[in-house]
């Protein structure tokens, strides 16, 4: 029998996790198989039309079930998905609503009769261990053409960022006499002209964090944050409902960023987690997300994600199918935000003396909302924007150029073609992020119950412009207007208005003779740094309500 090998980024095993031994052939795995689905064109279409404020579908958001009438696997590819398994003697599976997600227990043995090619090994890294295969998988002729991939076998989480110094490209700012300012809920309120009167009272309104780290936050942790920093308005101090198994151990900083920041911006707006199922050292946790968003119908209107992993670590297969899941929540009237990453233009190498940017995925995706980082100009008052020059931004190498973006970018390349870094370095024709910015630098966190100063990254911003977005939402609802949904075209179509545009600054990237250290930098109107700009709340509540 031919068998197709699905070769596409096998990538060997990242250093920093350390090889324990073979699994046992009666260990069970949990694979994750995507089958192929129809219509995506067709759905990419109707996402154009249902997210553009200038087409009579503008809002008219599909309910789950609709997109599943739209993309579920024809009959023959769920014949030929569930036969393969059957002959395996493999019955244990959970699908979803819409039928393109089949989850499968089995064990090792039978995992590797299966994927011809697969060899089934345990890893760990910092005390956290996954069961991945060692080498490229393979299927049958027959089956390969039903399915996208198949999930467990290949992919490792990405590190986290090390927020604390927020990764090591941060200098210490507290060299400078004086108080440093720090961003607290007040500060941002202060920033972007929130007032005490701008939270949620929407009934049928809600927002998201989505995490993938081994991490947990602490409710106790959230209630002291809030009761020390959410005096000035009215919030929640809890979350309304945590999705996948919190663990116990010690609170993840990221993930108390993540939450403490959404809430307090998003302020009053009912809040959940989406958190590591961790059932299986096989799962790989973003996919599980993504999976379960197929099987819900009752989601918030608003996700921020801050994870990312290198574009060029995935296969493009993968990413593809990915993408299709983002436009199947942005049908629906969700909104994902994605953090753009702490590496500024990032850096590959790719040879002796030779480099190239590397963008980060999903931030890279053109169906989803992508959100740098800035600083403040004068770390001491609250002052105008510039870049914060971790602020992950740059133009993807596997996805082209969604049209809503084409003048704003254009326009971007003409206007600093002389300080450009060499053509060499990025494909100036894909997607470029993000679209959007916000502080990223020297945020307040609680922690153990503990305020910590100096926290950074982009994974701050991100929920900062969530919850806002969320606020939108809330007086969109309160009106009777549809949930935003996928914002981009609507926001490109704003051409800068209600944001507040930064243009000083560069982000880093390669450390080498050609760009010594420096990627993009920003500019007036859309730039690869910082996207259109920070969000002036008032302005941008005003353009996203009119109809």
């Amino acid at each position: 029998l031919k068998t197709y090998l699905f070769r596409l980024a096998f990538n060997t095993i990242p250093d920093d996790w350390t090889h324990v031994g073979r699994v046992d052939p009666t260990e069970e795995l949990e694979l994750t198989f995507a089958l192929k689905q129809q219509n995506s064109d067709l759905l990419e279409e109707i996402l154009t039309l249902v997210s553009d404020p200038d087409s009579a579908q503008y809002g008219k958001h599909l309910t789950l079930e609709e997109v599943s009438s739209l993309v579920r696997p024809s009959e023959l590819t769920q014949k030929v998905v569930h036969h393969w398994l059957q002959s395996h003697g493999i019955t244990n599976c959970l699908t979803v609503r819409t039928r393109d997600f089949l989850q499968c227990t089995m064990t090792a043995e039978v995992a590797e009769t299966l994927l011809p090619g697969s060899k089934f090994h345990r890893y760990i890294r910092d005390g956290h261990s996954l069961v991945r295969s060692s080498a490229p998988y393979s299927v049958h002729d027959d089956v390969h053409q039903h399915l996208d991939f198949v999930g467990g076998l290949h992919r490792l989480p990405p590190k986290g960022q090390d927020l604390n110094k927020a990764s090591s490209n941060r200098k210490q700012k507290q060299s400078k006499a004086g108080v440093h300012l720090g961003v607290t809920p007040a500060i941002l309120r202060a920033r972007y002209n929130l007032t005490a009167t701008d939270v949620g009272t929407a009934q049928n309104n809600s927002q998201a964090v989505a995490q993938f780290l081994e991490q947990y936050y602490s409710p106790a942790d959230l209630a002291e944050f809030m009761g020390m920093y959410g005096r000035s308005f009215k919030h929640l101090s809890q979350v309304d409902r945590v999705v996948g198994t919190q663990g116990a151990g010690k609170a993840g900083l990221e993930a108390s960023l993540d939450i403490e920041y959404i809430m307090s911006t998003g302020a009053n707006i009912s809040t959940w987690i989406f958190t590591n199922p961790g059932r299986h050292e096989s799962q790989e946790p973003f996919l599980q997300w993504m999976v379960l968003l197929s099987n819900m119908s009752d989601l918030p209107w608003v996700h921020t994600i801050s994870y990312g992993d290198d574009e060029d670590s995935l296969s493009t297969a993968y990413m593809m199918r990915i993408n299709t899941e983002f436009m199947k929540a942005g049908v629906r009237g969700i909104s994902l935000l994605f953090a753009s990453g702490d590496s500024g233009a990032g850096c590959r190498h790719l040879g002796k003396e030779q480099n190239s940017f590397r963008p980060s995925f999903p931030a890279s995706s053109p169906y989803v909302t992508t959100v740098g980082g800035t600083s403040f100009k004068n770390p001491f008052k609250v002052t105008y924007e510039v870049t914060d020059y971790i602020s992950g931004g740059g133009f993807s190498n596997v996805f082209k150029m969604p049209d809503y973006q084409a003048s704003a970018v254009d326009g971007y390349l003409k206007t600093v073609t002389a300080t450009l870094p060499p053509q060499s370095y990025f494909n100036t024709s894909g997607r470029a992020y993000p679209d959007m910015a916000a502080l990223s630098d020297n945020y307040w966190v609680v922690i153990n119950r503990v305020p910590v100063p100096w926290v950074s990254g982009t994974s701050a911003s991100t929920p900062v412009v969530g919850g806002m977005l969320s606020l939108i939402n809330d007086q969109r609802l309160l009106k009777g207007l549809p949930a935003l949904g996928f914002l981009n075209p609507r926001l490109y179509k704003l051409k800068g208005q209600a944001l507040f545009d930064v243009t000083e600054g560069c982000h880093l990237s390669c450390l080498d003779e050609q760009v010594q250290g420096k990627g993009f930098c920003a500019a007036p109107s859309w730039d690869p740094v910082t996207g259109w700009g920070t969000p002036n709340y008032p302005a941008l509540l005003a353009a996203l309500l009119a109809e």
